[in-house]
């Protein structure tokens, strides 16, 4: 147990240890040059975990790792549960069917596309699949990490998907304004879109939170339409993270005895942490509906109280993944090859493609 009598030293010293590296993390992502790239702490911490394993990993204590296991495993899901405070059911609400139909079907297709290109075509485990598959389908990092634990996968797994993420996100980030300014702005492109239907295209395809933030911030005149449809569609492709785990854990379940790997009755894995995530996000959407009628003193508050509760959160998904890094040896990634790329790649060309047809069909 981790925090034994004859573990718990160790346990808090690994925390600490992670948490020390979380926080130069941050202080990096802060960085006015970094922040022009759109990397998130998340990513700086997973990249500074890397680095520790493969060089720094046998200079320290070995008693450290039940508490940077800790941080990867239980700090990860209390993170994922108050994930759910940066969403409200009135902003998918404000997007309507619209909005919601674009990011089903993109999650959705998205997932399928990205299990069969990495298993059948280029030959990946399952695990790595699923994980690559989640975080380009779902919200990037984010979701490889709620993933992660409903699979029981190993960590360098997750981290080979996360950096799929950072690759094919990044590209995104530079891709989509010039898209827009050439061939979609409705008064020059010739696969014209209007402002609120480019927002919906760009949030139901876009891999990571930050990067659909930065793509209206990169086009010239570009509306707030544009960046408030474009931001709400995504928070709803995060907020299906719970069902699509849920459905995952059932079909795993499925697969499970089928094989005869299981035996008994077909159990429902459920992961708790996500029926949390939304219980949370409904907390939330209430909040802020009393926020609209409250005294304005007493909504400044409310609203400074989670604007802090989610700079915690952030601080927390970014011990998590720097602990995901601190597990992760590149020695692991043997046999491998570029199976990753080529399956994060073909994802990436659905995306652009085949969201750009889902969006002109659902919006028509």
């Amino acid at each position: 147990m981790s925090f034994s009598p004859a573990n718990r030293k160790g346990t808090l010293s690994g925390i600490f240890f992670v948490a020390i590296f979380a926080a130069v993390a941050t202080l990096i992502a802060d960085l006015a040059p970094i922040r022009a790239l759109g990397l998130s702490p998340l990513v700086i911490g997973i990249v500074m975990g890397i680095f520790y394993a493969n060089t720094l990993h046998n200079q320290f204590p070995e008693a450290w790792e039940s508490g940077i296991t800790f941080s990867a495993k239980k700090i990860l899901r209390f993170a994922i549960v108050f994930y759910g405070f940066r969403i409200t059911f009135q902003q998918i609400g404000e997007v309507g069917m619209q909005g919601f139909m674009v990011s089903l079907l993109v999650l959705s297709s998205t997932m399928i596309i990205g299990i069969w290109l990495g298993t059948k075509v280029f030959k990946m485990d399952r695990d790595t699949s699923i994980l690559t598959a989640s975080g380009a389908a779902v919200c990037g990092a984010a979701a490889v990490l709620a993933t992660e634990p409903v699979l029981k996968a190993e960590e360098h797994k997750a981290a080979v998907a996360v950096s799929m993420v950072v690759l094919f996100g990044t590209v995104s980030m530079f891709l989509y304004p010039v898209l827009y300014s050439t061939i979609i702005e409705p008064s020059t492109g010739f696969l014209h879109m209007d402002p609120n239907t480019f927002g919906i295209y760009a949030g139901g395809t876009i891999h990571e939170v930050a990067q659909v933030v930065a793509v209206p911030a990169s086009i010239p005149g570009a509306s707030e339409e544009m960046a408030n449809s474009a931001v709400i569609v995504k928070m709803t492709r995060v907020i299906m993270i719970a069902p699509m785990l849920i459905v995952l854990g059932l079909i795993l379940s499925y697969l499970a005895k089928k094989s005869g790997t299981t035996s008994g009755k077909l159990k429902l894995v459920i992961p708790w942490f996500a029926v949390y995530f939304v219980g949370v996000a409904g907390l939330n959407s209430l909040i802020h509906h009393y926020t609209l009628t409250a005294p304005k003193e007493i909504a400044e508050t409310i609203k400074m109280f989670i604007e802090n509760i989610n700079i915690i959160d952030t601080f927390l998904l970014t011990m998590a993944m720097t602990a995901l890094g601190m597990g992760t040896r590149f020695a692991k990634f043997k046999g491998l090859g570029l199976a990753p790329i080529y399956t994060a790649g073909g994802m990436f060309v659905w995306l652009v493609v085949g969201g750009f047809v889902i969006t002109k069909f659902v919006c028509a």
